[in-house]
């Protein structure tokens, strides 16, 4: 499995590449702003072909970009039903000072073909098996994705692309619309903690990690560790 990233433009989003191998079909991950021609190079480099563009969650810092990816070739969007709505109207999802910042500056369109996410669904696509697990909290259509890690370039047990749920050190913020405080320990509770210590993560901004390593650094996990009960 070949798994490559790199931030855009904006906000430092993440925007990852995923697939069986160089060659292939591949999976577009959180297409930010401003990633279009570093996108077009590391398909290029790798000899890759986008089959469908999947969304953590429907913030537009991991949005942007999904409709020019997907337009220039006909494939399909990915997204919870939860934030359906912020890709027909991204000021959906950000604050009064964001939408203030945003409003007018970038063009924004919506994509022609969206399919709908499920919790603890399993997709099929570009070669790949990918576990869907609902993790609201940053947003209500927060989700994370997992694949088999052995045949990785970690060979872990799983890779787990964990949007804004996640970070190295920290988690996402939750004072957004759609966001909550309570939710997002519930998710981390119930999603995060389980999986095993030698998962890597890849998240919505900033370094990779593994599960093990924020288990025993992250102040959010090592509190809910020590409180197990702690969420809804």
């Amino acid at each position: 499995m070949l798994v490559t990233g790199f931030p855009a433009d904006a906000f430092g989003t993440n925007c990852y590449v995923v697939a069986a191998g160089p060659g292939e079909q591949c999976l577009v991950v959180d297409p930010g702003i401003g990633v279009l021609d570093r996108l077009d190079e590391v398909l290029a480099q790798h000899r890759l072909h986008p089959a469908a563009v999947l969304l953590t969650h429907g913030h537009l810092d991991h949005t942007f970009s999904v409709a020019p990816v997907c337009g220039a070739r006909g494939i399909t969007a990915y997204v919870h039903p939860a934030d359906r709505e912020m890709l027909a109207d991204p000021a959906k999802g950000l604050s009064v000072d964001l939408t203030a910042l945003f409003g007018g500056r970038l063009s924004y369109t919506e994509p022609d073909d969206v399919a709908e996410l499920t919790d603890g669904a399993t997709l099929s696509l570009a070669g790949l098996e990918i576990t869907v697990d609902h993790a609201p909290g940053h947003t209500g259509g927060s989700v994370l994705f997992r694949l088999p890690g052995a045949s990785s370039q970690w060979e872990a047990d799983q890779v787990c692309l964990s949007g804004d749920v996640l970070f190295a050190g920290s988690i996402g913020r939750t004072d957004l619309p759609g966001g909550s405080t309570e939710t997002m320990l519930t998710s981390l509770r119930d999603k995060i903690l389980p999986l095993a210590d030698d998962t890597v993560v890849l998240p919505g901004h900033g370094p990779e990690t593994t599960i093990g390593r924020e288990r025993v650094a992250n102040p959010y996990l090592r509190e809910l560790t020590a409180a197990p009960g702690r969420g809804l």
